[in-house]
């Protein structure tokens, strides 16, 4: 958008993130009539799906995809359904009573609204092998951000490793791109394959299966595939020298490489919904806290949804109807006369539904085996923004730290830039193995605003409210 955005004081719905969830529910909204403002980190809305989709460099529709480009249609849906979009705006505290702090240019702007819909997405799950803060080791979103955004190709000797959809989707454009790929070590374990299989008839009907056999088959067919990966390290002494891997009981392997990108899947991003104080659970299939939410995506905090993979992973077709379906449960509160201009309740859960289905079977295939998330090697890195090891952690749940808010007490464990985004999840895991208990038993770090890194020269000079003050000086 050109210069600085006009806020208004109140809107009807407000909607944090601009991918498919946020898109679909902003544009939902917005035809029913309400007041409805978009707010997104990024400068171009899309998402991590749909990033740059209508900025990218890359043009020959084959590299990124028919699916990528698909959220076209969810653009245009958006920019003529009235509602407002706000890019370059990061979102760092919400209070109970519908306030929202956006920093946007510089600025902090203090928003009501009488509804939000969280559409924060997914993060990529942390990967702690040894060596994955050496120069030259990055995530495969990392990686896929930079191709859609700029149109970057990796060069060199290029590794891909872990599990999950997303490896072999980027692992496609990669070569499409005129890329070259040495090799993929696939650590999908093995019995992960046995144990799916009961999910496999309704993956069978689902738009799942028919792609990702079209995928798997392309990229197998150009570049060399390692499966039942048990052991990964990246080596160097500045920089990424080589990889080590090893299958099963087989002696560890050295390959050469530039370039190491890691993926385990992909896990709610839940720092902001944590921060409002609105419930979580522990999913024991996803091995993740989703938010606990009714059937249109309610929290437990009255007036505040969660829409897309921020209410547990599902996927882009899922994340858009899910969004329809929160702004559906907004604009029946808000505006119910309304609904005529929408679809039926009933049409939103089945189109959700259709979705969903073949999702159990892909979070059983790709479910990352235990000495992926939990480090085995006690100098391994967990909390890279404090350099905290973990075997330091260990340390500590024997000398008596039960649960990760105590380890920020004893290590600075989560306490940087990130705010736990690439710990949080290893250090409840981990705690909860030391301890032979539950992750939900141990819990996740007590977030707190702000959840981003924003100048005290904002908060200083920012709009001021009773509540807001409270939600930013709690402790």
């Amino acid at each position: 958008m050109n210069g600085a955005p006009v806020f208004e004081n109140t809107y009807d719905v407000a909607v944090v993130g601009a991918g498919p969830a946020g898109l679909a529910a902003g544009a939902t909204a917005a035809k029913a009539g309400l007041t409805t403002i978009v707010l997104d980190e990024n400068p171009a809305p899309g998402g991590q799906i749909y990033r740059a989709i209508t900025t990218t460099p890359v043009r020959r529709e084959e590299i990124l995809g028919e699916d990528y480009w698909d959220g076209q249609k969810l653009i245009q849906e958006f920019q003529s359904s009235g509602a407002q979009l706000v890019s370059g705006a990061t979102v760092w505290s919400i209070s109970r009573a519908l306030e929202i702090n956006v920093s946007q240019g510089g600025q902090t702007h203090l928003i009501n609204a009488r509804w939000i819909i969280l559409a924060t997405g997914a993060q990529e799950r942390p990967f702690p092998i040894p060596g994955w803060t050496l120069p030259g080791v990055m995530t495969a979103g990392g990686a896929q951000t930079l191709l859609k955004a700029s149109g970057l190709v990796p060069s060199g000797r290029v590794i891909l490793a872990g599990t999950g959809p997303l490896l072999w989707l980027l692992a496609a454009q990669i070569l499409r791109a005129g890329g070259d790929i040495t090799a993929i070590l696939d650590t999908t374990p093995l019995e992960n394959y046995v144990r799916a299989l009961r999910q496999l008839p309704g993956f069978l009907l689902s738009p799942y299966f028919a792609k990702g056999l079209r995928l798997l088959t392309e990229v197998r067919r150009k570049t060399r595939v390692i499966k039942g990966v048990t052991k990964l390290e990246a080596q160097g002494k500045d920089k990424l020298a080589e990889v080590l891997f090893a299958t099963g009981s087989q002696p560890a392997t050295r390959m050469a490489a530039d370039l190491l990108l890691l993926h385990q899947g992909v896990v709610p991003n839940v720092n902001l919904a944590m921060s409002i104080g609105i419930d979580h659970r522990w999913d024991e299939l996803q091995l993740c806290w989703v938010p606990v939410l009714d059937q249109y995506g309610n929290s437990s905090v009255p007036g505040i949804a969660i829409a897309g993979d921020g209410a547990g992973i599902s996927g882009a077709l899922a994340a858009a109807e899910r969004g329809r379906l929160a702004a559906y449960a907004a604009v029946k509160a808000l505006k119910p006369e309304a609904l005529s201009h929408l679809p039926a309740e009933q049409i939103l859960l089945q189109a959700l539904a259709k979705a969903q289905a073949g999702r159990a079977f892909l979070d059983t295939l790709y479910q990352p085996p235990k000495h992926f998330r939990i480090p085995e090697k006690n100098e391994t890195l967990v909390c890279r923004c404090e350099e905290v090891t973990a075997g330091q952690i260990r340390e500590m749940v024997a000398l008596g730290c039960e649960g990760p808010n105590q380890l920020k007490s004893f290590l600075r464990c989560g306490m940087g830039p990130c705010q736990g985004r690439l710990c949080g999840l290893t250090a409840t895991e981990m705690i909860a193995a030391e301890r032979n208990v539950s992750p939900q038993q141990v819990g996740y770090y007590r977030l707190r605003p702000p959840i981003k890194p924003i100048q005290l020269a904002e908060i200083a000079a920012m709009p001021q409210s009773e509540t807001a003050v409270k939600a930013v000086v709690r402790g």
